[in-house]
């Protein structure tokens, strides 16, 4: 499942990034990198044990999604990617405060889905990856990047 998170994570940032003003070579390395970072956040909470975070973001809890700590953090590390490819920093922010919040309610809607393409995207997965240890989890992790 994490293998397709992040494909799909890339695959997002990638359209909602499309107009921007970079070339599409940087837009699809900013696209990776932020799909990375993504990761990063959610696998450094789930390590820690704070599986809630994660459940939270990607279930209708009733919680804004750009109150997430991990959107929060997405944001600052797109920011940082986009201007390190080029971007003005105060359209860097502004695209980072865009992209971040719509990325995560995208993989949301997977995670709620009922679709049975969709299926592979539940909660559970995430539960299960907790029941390992935790340097099982990060060597399945690095496989990701």
């Amino acid at each position: 499942m994490l293998d397709q998170l992040k494909e799909l994570a890339i695959q997002k940032l990638q359209e909602k990034m499309g107009g921007n003003s970079l070339n599409a070579e940087a837009t699809s390395g900013a696209a990776q990198e932020g799909a990375s970072s993504l990761m990063d956040g959610l696998l450094e909470k789930v390590s820690s044990g704070d599986l809630s975070a994660v459940t939270s973001l990607f279930s209708n809890d009733g919680n804004a999604t750009e109150d997430s700590g991990l959107v929060q953090n997405l944001k600052g590390k797109l920011a940082e990617i986009l201007e390190s490819k080029g971007m003005s920093s105060a359209e860097a922010q502004t695209e980072a405060s865009n992209v971040a919040p719509d990325l995560v309610d995208s993989l949301k809607e997977k995670f709620l889905s009922k679709e049975a393409g969709d299926s592979a995207f539940n909660l559970e997965s995430l539960s299960g990856l907790v029941g390992g240890d935790a340097g099982s989890l990060l060597d399945k992790a690095k496989g990701l990047f």
